[in-house]
């Protein structure tokens, strides 16, 4: 019987895990390794960590962890879970069932992608969703926004500080009086041809029209959900956020369900590796405060 069970070992999972190691808690860690991220080549914005790859910085993090006693790892995936009267057990595929008393989620989101030509294989090299994480090193050249709705104009509105940037509609909504005034104040051009396919080396936008509109990154919005049904299959309440589902959760990282925490990108409509890591603190110190303060 663990103390904790995190489900999930990126950033947000291991953070939560180093709380609790520090607490002295028995804890498992069980990961299936797949990063949301693995498809970028560096991740940027971490202080004291940027511009490293992304695997190097879970694979460090990970070692840090292992040094305390009271940890365990196992890498596998998590195909169910369920609750118990003494907590919650957890069915792997290869290593059968742990239990715990308390859980916590760290179990990412999946991105569904505009159905463009050619940006999936683009996707985290030179088609991106976080101008924090990758506009910097486009070095102030051309920037594409390919809209997948009116919340695109968010992205819009916010690119041009990283390089003069035009806005493929696309079809997915047409920008108001109001809307188009402020992308105007901002420099942003309007481009409302069709987008065809993405091409080149970089991300170079294939017009309807036959032009062909070269870009030193284009950007854009996938539609999330989390990536694993261990929330639903609990109970936890889901939320609508801009950009998909999220699992819902109080102040403290804790669910609908008692005793079920969850952390990282399925509970936030923005994200970034500095951002799920403190997420991740969150969760591990309410779940430490949980185990002292209750009676079960």
């Amino acid at each position: 019987m663990f103390d904790a069970i995190i489900v999930g070992g990126s950033y947000a999972g291991l953070s939560a895990a180093l709380q609790l190691a520090r607490a002295r808690r028995k804890i498992l860690v069980i990961d299936a390794g797949q990063r949301r991220n693995r498809f970028a080549a560096t991740s940027h914005g971490f202080l004291g960590q940027d511009g490293r790859t992304p695997g190097d910085i879970v694979a460090d993090a990970r070692a840090q962890l292992a040094a305390y006693s009271t940890v365990e790892f196992v890498d596998d995936q998590v195909e169910a879970v369920r609750k118990t009267d003494k907590g919650f057990s957890a069915q792997t595929v290869a290593n059968g069932d742990f239990d715990a008393r308390r859980l916590i989620l760290a179990t990412g989101v999946a991105d569904e992608l505009p159905d463009v030509p050619g940006l999936r294989e683009r996707w985290g090299k030179s088609i991106f969703h976080c101008p924090y994480c990758h506009g910097y090193e486009l070095d102030q050249g051309p920037i594409g926004v390919l809209a997948v709705s009116d919340m695109s104009m968010h992205h819009a509105m916010m690119l041009p500080d990283w390089g003069p940037t035009t806005l493929f509609l696309n079809g997915a909504f047409v920008p108001d009086a109001e809307q188009l005034a402020q992308l105007q104040r901002r420099g942003a051009k309007i481009e409302s041809e069709p987008v065809v396919q993405i091409s080149g080396e970089q991300a170079d936008v294939e017009l309807r029209d036959g032009r062909v509109i070269q870009l030193a990154g284009l950007f854009t919005m996938s539609k999330i959900s989390p990536s694993s049904p261990l929330a639903a299959q609990l109970g936890c309440a889901l939320e609508e956020g801009p950009a998909g589902s999220l699992i819902q959760t109080n102040g403290a990282k804790e669910t609908t369900v008692s005793g079920v925490f969850a952390c990282g990108d399925a509970t936030r409509s923005f994200s970034s590796v500095a951002i799920s890591v403190a997420d991740g603190a969150t969760a591990g110190a309410g779940t430490h405060q949980s185990l002292i303060f209750r009676d079960h």
